[in-house]
């Protein structure tokens, strides 16, 4: 954002930008007003926001509890009633994942709904912009204002926008959807609690009327690797000076040296073998209009639960393991939003996952909100919330 001080959640940072990204230009032409900036894990790389120099974000249901990352302080700040609205942004599940674990609606945009310029997309054309909310409303709202291509933007959405906040007063035709619960990214477990809310919301979207059909996705065993290249890479590729990197945490140090490590071969390999993964699996998610999965495998977790400085590899495994769901959808490219149906009898909540089709916004937004009829959740707030503000 121009003039506003930025350190991308690193102490190796602290920069003025002269120019706001695009969709930045377009909130503020839409009327938003900007309250303030949130907190990031450093370069948003990490599930979990606990960036060094300022104390974690910590999750409004449960404050010894992490909100998730990379988007965490923007939606800690949502579930605590700091602001309505949020933005973030998604590069392997960094919307809904905090949106999961704070109860919150996000919704992770087709590739090129929203422009990512002016910089332009990054490598893998991973990560996207888009809202976090309360409401299945507010966040189409959100992204109907963010959503718009500009000139030199590589991927062009179709001019659509405006019927995002239309979408959620319209319910969706009777659905074809797929569902599965078995993870593809890590070989982790889904946590009981979990699967009982995915069997749960599966029920209720059949009561409906929509079908829903369990599907054996077919993914590579190689694509895990592939993604882990880029992943690296990008990180690799923040220019950063020595002295600069001498403030890094360990795990953003671990992966850029593995990025480095990567050979041209190597990352040409990746990219190519994950576009070709992805066709794969939109071919066999073709038949379907929407896709069912939970969102995360786990709870919320403690606060340096998934962190390990002494062991970089480790702390990665912990974070493919606790989001086995999520970056699915970046390679792929396609729309994905995760509901906040479930809750705990600790009254912790639980996000589900829903896939749409490439630019189909419209029925997933119509399907969330039917969801949000059926298994309610606005009636929730945090404990933080003034109760002048919930009447």
């Amino acid at each position: 954002m121009t003039g506003i001080p930025t350190r991308f959640g690193s102490a190796a940072l602290n920069l003025t930008p002269p120019m706001s990204d695009f969709f930045v230009d377009r909130l503020e032409r839409g009327g938003t007003i900007t309250l303030g900036k949130t907190s990031t894990p450093e370069f948003g790389l990490t599930c979990y926001t606990e960036p060094d120099g300022v104390p974690p974000s910590r999750n409004p249901w449960d404050r010894e509890r992490s909100p998730g990352g990379s988007s965490g302080g923007a939606a800690a700040a949502v579930a605590a009633g700091l602001a309505p609205l949020a933005h973030g942004s998604d590069g392997g599940g960094s919307i809904r994942i905090p949106a999961s674990t704070c109860g919150l609606v996000g919704i992770k945009p087709t590739r090129g709904r929203v422009s990512n310029g002016p910089l332009g997309d990054s490598l893998g054309e991973l990560a996207v912009n888009g809202p976090l909310a309360r409401t299945v409303a507010d966040a189409a709202a959100l992204l109907q204002l963010m959503s718009g291509n500009e000139p030199g933007d590589h991927f062009i959405a179709p001019n659509d926008a405006h019927t995002f906040l239309n979408a959620a007063t319209q319910p969706p035709p009777k659905l074809r959807i797929g569902r599965f619960a078995d993870p593809v990214i890590a070989d982790s477990v889904v946590d009981p609690q979990v699967l009982a809310v995915f069997d749960e919301t599966t029920v209720a979207l059949r009561h409906l009327g929509h079908s829903v059909e369990d599907i054996d996705l077919d993914v590579p065993t190689t694509l895990v690797g592939h993604f882990e290249t880029l992943w690296s890479a990008l990180a690799a590729s923040i220019p950063l000076t020595r002295e600069h990197e001498s403030f890094l945490r360990p795990i953003t140090t671990w992966l850029r040296e593995r990025g480095k490590a990567a050979t041209a071969v190597q990352l040409a390999s990746a990219v190519s073998a994950t576009r070709s993964a992805s066709r794969s699996i939109l071919q066999q998610f073709a038949p379907f209009d929407a896709i069912l999965t939970p969102t995360l495998a786990a709870l919320p977790t403690l606060i340096g639960a998934l962190r390990n400085d002494s062991d970089p590899a480790a702390d990665f495994a912990a974070q493919k393991a606790f989001t086995p769901f999520t970056a699915l959808v970046n390679m792929t490219g396609q729309p994905a939003i995760s509901v906040p149906v479930g809750w705990t009898l600790d009254g912790l909540p639980v996000g589900m996952h829903l896939i749409g089709r490439p630019y189909d916004e419209v029925t997933l937004i119509q399907l969330a909100a039917q969801l949000e009829t059926a298994m309610p959740w606005r009636h929730r707030y945090t404990s933080l919330w003034s109760k002048d503000f919930t009447a």
